[in-house]
């Protein structure tokens, strides 16, 4: 059957090209319109989502062809989308870039796979007749993509708009739908060492969005962007995919939650709720003590740049060191696995956890920085013996001092892990890795997560429905 989704993706030629900037200010101008937005983001990544899902007032969803493979693709982008709203794909570095020579996993990818059409943002400073030249061999690289228009950024004057405009219909015979001159820095999203600074950091988020907003209306024709996106062509499926029914409540898991912990996949969140557990928010900042949960999942996020009210809660910490001794499962990832430390150095010593033996320093650049594939090979609370697991890592942390010996529990075959090729560190019932999941990409967790939880507490649980799963 034939499913309607308008829809575009929103590519560049490289990263840095202004694809957050249109991404953003497109997604608000055309909610300001009355229609409703589902925003989508290619790639692991955890803030760019941050400020489409702001921006559009619901949650954006990641789309990556390596995690999820093409069947999740379809069904999660199904799911989340329907026939009356527009669908906003923002895509990431250049168009054909993957993580091998042949663009495997690329922006390009993922247009094919939803049919999209590609509106694409190029950076033009310092160039002019070229820009269309290059967007020929884009183009033409691939005749089965539907590059449907072009939006200029960064031209120094009305000469240089017209020209590059002029080159591209010309050259490329693509439509130039939008220019955007060059602007102040005062203009641009604050940016980090991962990219954008998440919005929660940020005291003028809504005012970024705003002016990201006001960019595009005044400079991009929405107009023939809805166009195109209602003209897309329709999606066809076998059967339409339908979003599972929670099932009851049977244990509780915390997460935290607050400037130093905010990366989570909202589909990681919802597999354990799905399978039965309720979700209890956690600030290990501001919280005085633990909260009744039979778990806690701690994802990533800056407790580097938030060390010292971390490390001064200890109340908290002492808390949780119990909770955990008592055997309470934890699992934790990148920046969980750096609160679960003894120590952080970065600008100074600070005393973390210290649920964990190691000690973590920090490095002025990446450690880890891509997508990550691994096998269990050791026996643990959260994963069968033989799981393949695949995800991505970008961290700039590492072990800089293990404090006594401790076991890990899978083998890397593409990253960096924790050390030596290995990662996924067990101590009890926590289980602590600098591996970023997606649920999609390693079904199993979600399932094991619960059980383990309600298996630790089965005599509290024992008049609740057993979780057959």
């Amino acid at each position: 059957m034939n499913i309607k989704r308008p829809r575009i993706i929103v590519a560049g030629l490289s990263g840095d090209s202004g694809k957050t900037l249109v991404s953003v200010g497109l997604t608000s101008k055309i909610k300001s319109l009355g229609y409703e937005v589902f925003p989508f983001k290619k790639g692991p990544d955890y803030i760019d989502p941050m400020w489409l899902s702001l921006a559009s007032g619901s949650t954006a969803r990641n789309l990556d062809t390596f995690i999820m493979g093409k069947a999740s693709i379809l069904e999660s982008f199904l799911i989340n989308s329907n026939s009356s709203g527009i669908s906003i794909i923002e895509g990431n570095r250049g168009l054909y870039d993957g993580f091998d020579e042949n663009g495997s996993h690329s922006t390009a990818e993922l247009a094919k796979i939803l049919d999209c059409p590609i509106i694409l943002v190029v950076n033009v400073q310092k160039v002019t007749r070229t820009t269309g030249v290059i967007l020929w061999g884009v183009k033409y690289f691939d005749i089965g993509l539907n590059i449907a228009g072009v939006i200029i950024n960064n031209y120094s004057g009305k000469r240089h708009k017209e020209i590059i405009s002029k080159s591209i219909v010309d050259i490329a015979g693509i439509p130039v739908i939008g220019a955007i001159p060059r602007l102040s820095d005062k203009f641009l999203f604050p940016s980090r060492h991962l990219g954008l600074t998440t919005p929660y950091e940020f005291a003028s988020y809504r005012e970024a969005i705003d002016t990201a907003r006001q960019i595009v209306e005044d400079y991009v024709d929405v107009d023939q962007i809805i166009k195109i996106a209602n003209n897309s062509n329709d999606i066809y499926v076998s059967t339409i995919p339908q979003k599972s029914t929670p099932k009851n409540k049977v244990v509780r898991i915390g997460y935290f939650w607050d400037s130093a912990f905010c990366f989570y996949y909202k589909e990681n969140l919802e597999a354990l709720e799905q399978l039965g557990a309720e979700l209890v928010p956690i600030s290990p900042m501001s919280d005085k003590s633990v909260p009744n949960v039979d778990g806690i999942y701690i994802g990533g996020g800056f407790p580097e740049t938030n060390a010292k009210s971390l490390s001064e809660n200890r109340e908290f910490i002492e808390d949780l060191k119990t909770k955990v001794e008592n055997g309470l499962p934890v699992f934790a990832e990148c920046g969980g696995l750096i609160y679960l430390a003894e120590e952080l150095e970065f600008g100074g010593n600070f005393e973390m956890s210290g649920i964990l033996p190691i000690k973590i320093s920090m490095s002025k650049k990446p450690v880890g920085h891509g997508y990550f594939e691994g096998i269990v090979d050791t026996a643990n609370p959260f994963f069968d013996v033989g799981t393949y697991i695949r995800g991505h890592e970008f961290h700039y942390s590492f072990i800089s001092e293990k404090k006594s010996e401790i076991p890990t529990t899978i083998k890397v075959t593409r990253g960096v892990g924790c050390w030596e090729s290995r990662d996924g560190i067990v101590k009890g019932n926590t289980f602590a890795s600098y591996v970023h999941l997606h649920t999609n990409g390693c079904p199993q967790w979600a399932k094991n997560f619960v059980e383990l939880c309600f298996n630790k507490n089965k005599s509290i649980h024992k008049n609740s429905i057993n979780i057959a799963l």
